[in-house]
């Protein structure tokens, strides 16, 4: 069994969260856990704790998150672009991985799945996110 990398982990709990969304929009019933066992082939604590966390804090994380987007709000972005802004500030400002890390992750799969445009919002609102935690302690 291949061993997932960190990028390769985040991308596939992106494509959960995104899913999620799908799921609820259209009314199709479905629990978090066959969506992480269905693209998962082995258990993983880092999918399962980062896809829970999201749900979790997605309150929080989403009005961290529109405070920064600077007369928008994530519901008017796609599920892709929430699904990926949503991870990197729940990786912010709820995990132990290192900021750059968390931000650079959710700028390289933006570039996979978004416009330019969106992959510089995404970048400014997490960047402002973390400015924002390391001058106030969250």
């Amino acid at each position: 069994m291949e061993k997932l990398n960190r990028s390769e982990l985040r991308k596939i709990i992106m494509t959960i969260l995104y899913q999620k969304l799908i799921y609820e929009k259209n009314k199709i019933d479905f629990t978090i856990d066959n969506l992480i066992n269905d693209s998962l082939s082995i258990d993983n604590e880092f999918v399962k704790d980062s896809v829970y966390g999201v749900i979790t804090y997605q309150t929080e994380l989403d009005k961290k998150i529109n405070k920064y987007l600077n007369g928008w709000s994530i519901d008017r972005l796609g599920y892709t672009d929430q699904s990926i802004l949503r991870l990197g500030a729940y990786e912010l400002l709820y995990t132990d991985t290192p900021s750059i890390v968390s931000i650079n992750e959710a700028i390289e799969l933006s570039k996979q799945y978004s416009d330019e445009s969106v992959t510089k919002m995404i970048n400014a609102t997490l960047d402002k996110i973390y400015h924002d935690k390391e001058n106030n302690g969250k």
